[in-house]
């Protein structure tokens, strides 16, 4: 009774939820042992748009010739069904931090989805999914500081890991009340441009686009994340890693993939994020990463074993964000308090290029890249 209590309240306000342990969590890892990953077609590109509570994203990650980095993201927000909001947010980093990064946030209103749900428009703003399925165009006039007109074209086929890429939270899995999917185009080209005051931004470059649904509360599924976005001249590594609240039994929850024009080389749920070396940081107490190892682990289609590893400098963050900023002072000490959150998320773009080593079956393949990464920090994990 006191754990049902507990969670009826954690579903309202958000506070800490009671113990389940791991038997309350299907990861996706299960499922990607009898089908590692699922090719993407127009249909797995839907938005959910759930009546309860979620956070759902569209995420478009740049890497341009002329050396900025940018993501373009769209978040839709529903909390216990009861209110529903959309934000569309991009961040841009100048070529070797020459200028401080441009940060846009803008609240979107009048929220319409195609009849099909692969497309998203708000006034003043479009997300739209070709009728081929195989490119975005990203439009927003929502802040005359960044007006973004972009286009994203995937060379590589998108996947989700196991056969719909979710995985499942709930004392009955065969009623879960919780789901975390993540959908990705891991190598992509773009072009187009964000319009600044200072004039536009030429957007010619590689992307990669990630959707992703968390179908409860977000710090209900994860205490802490990492992410990797590694282009290559030839190969793309992607990867997401998320480590549940001991609610869940700290369960860590892998997947990722790595790709060519025209091919996914592989994908699926053993792969893995490791901070090497980390410093404190002392305005939150986070063992903010330093130096990190990345690695993927499994098999081609025709049964050749793959091992690959991203190890290195992660150099100087190019920011720190802290997510509460916006919340007034004492609401987030009350928040902190009662559910144990403090999130951060750390940014990174090693200004030196790093290794991809790959291995596939006897074939040992080593490329430099630049990689865009992120680790965060939302609770404690024990």
């Amino acid at each position: 009774m006191f754990n049902w209590a507990k969670q009826t309240l954690a579903n309202v306000v958000g506070t800490e939820e009671p113990i389940y342990g791991p038997s309350a969590i299907r990861s996706i890892a299960e499922e990607a042992k009898i089908t590692p990953y699922t090719e993407l077609t127009r249909d797995n590109l839907q938005w959910y748009a759930m009546d309860s509570t979620c956070v759902e994203t569209q995420v478009f990650y740049f890497m341009t010739d002329g050396g900025h980095v940018t993501f373009v993201q769209v978040i839709y927000s529903n909390v216990a069904g009861l209110r529903t909001t959309c934000q569309f947010n991009s961040k841009t980093f100048y070529p070797n931090n020459s200028k401080p990064f441009l940060w846009s946030s803008t609240p979107l209103s009048n929220i319409e989805f195609s009849e099909d749900k692969t497309s998203f428009y708000a006034t003043d703003c479009a997300v739209e999914l070709s009728e081929d399925g195989t490119a975005y165009t990203i439009k927003s006039m929502n802040d005359p500081q960044a007006i973004v007109n972009l286009k994203v074209t995937r060379t590589a086929p998108g996947f989700v890991v196991g056969k719909d890429g979710k995985t499942l939270f709930g004392t009955d899995l065969s009623h879960p009340w919780g789901t975390m999917r993540h959908a990705f185009w891991p190598r992509c080209t773009a072009e187009g441009s964000i319009m600044t005051k200072d004039g536009p931004i030429d957007f010619k470059g590689r992307a990669m686009y990630v959707q992703a649904l968390q179908g409860m509360k977000p710090h209900h599924a994860a205490a802490k994340w990492n992410f990797v976005d590694f282009q290559g001249p030839t190969y793309t590594a992607v990867l997401m890693e998320y480590t549940t609240p001991p609610s869940y039994g700290a369960t860590v929850v892998s997947l990722g993939g790595i790709s060519k024009d025209g091919e996914t080389i592989t994908a699926g749920a053993i792969c893995s994020a490791k901070h090497l070396k980390t410093k404190q940081d002392t305005e939150n107490d986070w063992p903010e990463p330093t130096e990190a190892k990345y690695t993927w682990s499994s098999a081609t289609k025709d049964g050749k074993a793959i091992e690959a590893v991203i190890e290195g400098s992660l150099g100087d963050r190019i920011d720190r964000i802290d997510v509460m900023a916006e919340v007034p002072g004492f609401v987030k000490k009350i928040v902190a308090g009662a559910a144990g959150t403090k999130p951060y998320i750390y940014q990174y773009y090693p200004n030196e290029t790093l290794e991809l080593k790959l291995k596939i079956g006897d074939q040992e393949i080593t490329e430099r890249g630049k990689m865009f990464c992120e680790a965060t920090f939302i609770s404690a994990t024990e």
